[in-house]
């Protein structure tokens, strides 16, 4: 594989070790930030209240929860993305291999993602990610068609349109004088004390202001799938030197620039959380993928560790839909309702043992069950319609 970005790769049927291994921990990376969805007041709709923009760093407790937060948003979200762009390249190119239609069956796949994500937000989960990736993806893989120079051109103009709206609303949102209301108490009892089926009713009655981020953010998943694109075929997921070389720049630039950059948006207060989440993050999102590869790099036997990750992130459609499914049940009333249960003294540290079991659960689960299977269970269920 070549080092430059703009030079075409070099097509290979050998499975990249290090793709699965991000996978995985941008998986159990995106459940950092969800879990404080999940057991926060007002769960899912607490989020367009502010509840996530909220950071405390006057307290032991309130600073470890921000830098924990801190850490994990918007950076995973933004690593899955990428990555979802390359395997989309990796399917164009073996579809170039065998000679077969482009975006030909692809784009029944895309379709089915869409479904799959629509009963996930519908049943389980209203921040769900795979509908806006499969509308996405069915623009990339058409994109693909086109000529390089053709779609680094809507990549980089996405980037500009999407930083000019964040930036917008960053500056709305500083202007604004009136403060929030909080989240009414009305939407708290309901996910502290209502049934599944008031749940699914009030996700559906709000389904557009609950879909309203990947519209907002459209532009970004565009970018970032693109940017997928362009460093898979750069070779940056590769075990040579030259790939080793691009992952090194990845690492420096993303967080040389991205920590210091993401420090002063959380310093800067609520005020700038869009522009932290959706504009600080990606920066930061491509310093973790070089600093996971240049660790990945350095081991000489993969352990148990290692071999859950790469298990997680093979089968990481059914991890992405397990983890939340089990949170959902740990917070909500309709489950161990442990959200409303435990408060004050035991948060954050309850939040944060929370996401560690259900990692664990997701790393040996996955290791187990893939010592059967080939596949996870949704991937198969894919697979097993996409052949129909």
């Amino acid at each position: 594989m070549t080092e430059t970005l703009g030079a075409p790769v070099r097509t290979t049927t050998q499975r990249l070790a290090l793709l699965d291994v991000l996978r995985g921990v941008a998986i159990l990376g995106t459940l950092m930030t969800n879990v404080w969805v999940f057991t926060g007041p007002g769960a899912e709709w607490g989020v367009l209240q502010g509840s996530l923009a909220e950071t405390s760093f006057g307290s032991f407790p309130g600073a470890a929860e921000s830098v924990f937060r801190m850490l994990a948003d918007g950076k995973f979200l933004s690593m899955l993305t990428i990555l979802f762009g390359v395997g989309l390249a990796i399917q164009y190119g073996s579809a170039a291999r065998r000679g077969q239609p482009w975006p030909g069956r692809y784009k029944w796949r895309a379709l089915f993602l869409f479904a799959e994500g629509t009963v996930h937000f519908v049943l389980v989960f209203a921040w769900d990610v795979l509908m806006g990736y499969a509308v996405t993806a069915l623009l990339v893989a058409w994109l693909l068609t086109r000529s390089e120079r053709a779609w680094r051109r809507v990549m980089w103009w996405a980037a500009g349109l999407h930083l000019t709206v964040i930036g917008l609303l960053t500056a709305a949102l500083a202007s604004a004088s009136s403060p929030g209301g909080g989240v009414s108490r009305q939407v708290v009892d309901l996910y502290a004390h209502g049934s599944w089926a008031e749940q699914i009713a009030f996700r559906l009655e709000n389904a557009i202001a609950l879909r309203m981020e990947p519209v907002l953010t459209f532009c970004l998943l565009l970018f970032l799938f693109l940017l997928g694109v362009r460093l898979f075929r750069a070779g940056a997921f590769g075990t040579d030197g030259a790939a080793r070389r691009i992952r090194a720049r990845m690492l420096a630039w993303g967080l040389g620039l991205g920590v210091p950059l993401n420090v002063a948006v959380a310093l800067g207060g609520s005020d700038l959380f869009l522009l932290g989440r959706y504009g600080a993050a990606p920066l930061m999102a491509v310093g973790y993928i070089g600093l996971i590869g240049a660790a990945v790099d350095r081991v000489r036997r993969p352990g148990p560790l290692m071999d859950g990750l790469t298990s997680v992130g093979r089968m990481a459609l059914s991890g992405y839909v397990a983890q939340n499914v089990i949170c959902m049940l740990v917070s909500y009333g309709i489950g161990l309702g442990l959200a409303s249960e435990l408060g004050g003294a035991w948060r954050p540290w309850w939040v944060m043992g929370l996401w560690a079991a259900v990692s664990v659960v997701l790393l040996v689960g996955s290791t187990l069950w893939l010592s059967r299977f080939s596949t996870g269970p949704l991937e198969s269920v894919q697979k097993w319609a996409l052949r129909r």
